[in-house]
């Protein structure tokens, strides 16, 4: 055995030991002092009495682990993570990326890598949050859907993107992901409809309190008439809404765009994904098959919850996921909407008078269309506020010729005595 210097814990063992040794103290008093057995006591005395001093060295110290990674492996790993598309990944993405290349280590392998090198920084841990208690996974797909949306630099060009999501509370499955121009009402609509058509219609919806699916009235829920375009299209649907009080509430969705803005990132970097549209097929075709795949967990339900569209829902679902606003007829028969003016046609398929009150809707596709008691109106766009019409009233007495009273009228002789 090659000797070995012994070190100031390996020598205060050493010391323990030999006194054990001499007598000086019992075999229980050097565990209690060593924080081992009495058996392990018994084993050190039985090595030291063959070996001496180096008996009390560890028969692994000074020789090189047999799992130990090989430079040449590490000199890859560290290369890769240094190219510029790679400066950023993580220990676990890098350990998925590296598995490509040829090496596949544990990620905590990958992660003391990364330490060593100087790539990657140990996160401190946070401090003491806010208790809040676990809740249940829903049982069946389609029972509750998790929505919102997120402005990030998606394309890392500098400029923020909305990105709208759903993700199923049963299984954890990203269910729908799009790139929009916003969070507002048609951006909304386009991406339900799509999902209604494709999915069918869950039977709640779970998002926060922002102003295009709540209005932060105290009278919201109770008035109707303060209900916003989405809350109305999902009530004719039978879709129920529920918003949450805080992020932490919808916390699957809030989770979901973290692991995005880290991973899609970076996939799509490694694609030179850099526009909208090849960034919804990516999407669609490769990144949630594979983000479902690795994430998702099995329901307690096999059943789905989603709901097909009854055929009279399908008939109107263009005029449900349409923006609806209500006006009133002129005397002149124009309606007023949104700045410019509406001649309705004097031809209609149901009685119109004055006064009367029409739906006027938005739809997708940018077409207008006016509504009374869900009959269409024929109308025609006029190019400028029409003006108003003067009547010029003639006098009755404007042809005949002028008559003055006599002297002796009785108005003129008041006057003259006065």
């Amino acid at each position: 055995m090659e000797k070995q210097k012994l070190n100031t814990y390996e020598q205060d063992k050493y010391d323990t030991i030999r006194s054990c040794s001499d007598g000086d103290i019992t075999n229980k008093e050097a565990s209690r002092r060593l924080g081992v057995t009495t058996r392990q006591v018994q084993r050190l005395k039985r090595a030291i009495e063959q070996y001496g001093e180096q008996g009390i060295i560890h028969g692994l110290k000074g020789k090189i682990a047999h799992n130990v990674t090989d430079n040449v492996i590490i000199n890859k790993v560290t290369l890769f993570l240094n190219e510029k598309k790679h400066i950023d990944f993580g220990p676990t993405f890098a350990k998925e990326k590296l598995i490509d290349i040829g090496i596949n280590k544990s990620v905590e392998t990958i992660r003391k890598v990364m330490i060593d090198k100087k790539i990657w920084k140990v996160k401190t841990r946070r401090g003491p949050e806010i208790h809040r208690e676990w809740r249940e996974r829903m049982s069946r797909y389609g029972e509750l859907v998790q929505f919102d949306g997120s402005y990030h630099d998606w394309f890392e060009n500098g400029k923020e993107q909305c990105l709208l999501a759903s993700i199923d509370d049963a299984t954890g499955d990203i269910v729908k992901a799009v790139f929009e121009d916003n969070e507002g009402v048609k951006s909304c609509f386009r991406f339900w409809k799509a999902y209604i058509e494709t999915y069918g219609r869950p039977v709640a919806i779970y998002l926060d309190k922002f102003s295009t699916y709540k209005i932060n009235h105290k009278d919201a829920v109770n008035n109707e008439e303060l209900m916003t375009q989405f809350g109305r299209a999902m009530k004719e649907l039978n879709i129920r809404v529920i918003c949450a009080n805080s992020p932490q509430a919808k916390g699957r969705v809030e989770r979901l765009f973290g692991t995005l803005q880290d991973r899609l990132i970076k996939e799509m970097r490694l694609e030179d994904v850099r526009s909208r549209d090849i960034a919804n097929t990516f999407l669609k075709k490769k990144y949630i098959p594979d983000h479902n795949k690795r994430f998702s967990v099995v329901p307690r339900s096999i059943d789905d919850a989603h709901r097909p569209l009854t055929d009279e829902m399908i008939k109107r679902l263009t005029s449900i996921f349409s923006r609806k606003s209500e006006r009133k007829v002129n005397n002149d028969y124009t309606i007023s909407f949104r700045a410019n003016w509406y001649q309705l046609s004097s031809t209609q398929n149901t009685t119109v008078y004055r006064g009367d009150n029409v739906v006027v809707e938005e739809h997708l596709d940018d077409t207008l269309h006016i509504f009374k008691n869900n009959i269409s109106l024929e109308y025609i766009k006029l190019p400028e506020r029409p003006h108003k019409v003067e009547m010029k009233v003639t006098a009755l007495t404007k042809d005949r010729p002028q008559w003055k009273p006599p002297a002796t009228h009785p108005w003129r002789r008041d006057f003259f005595k006065k």
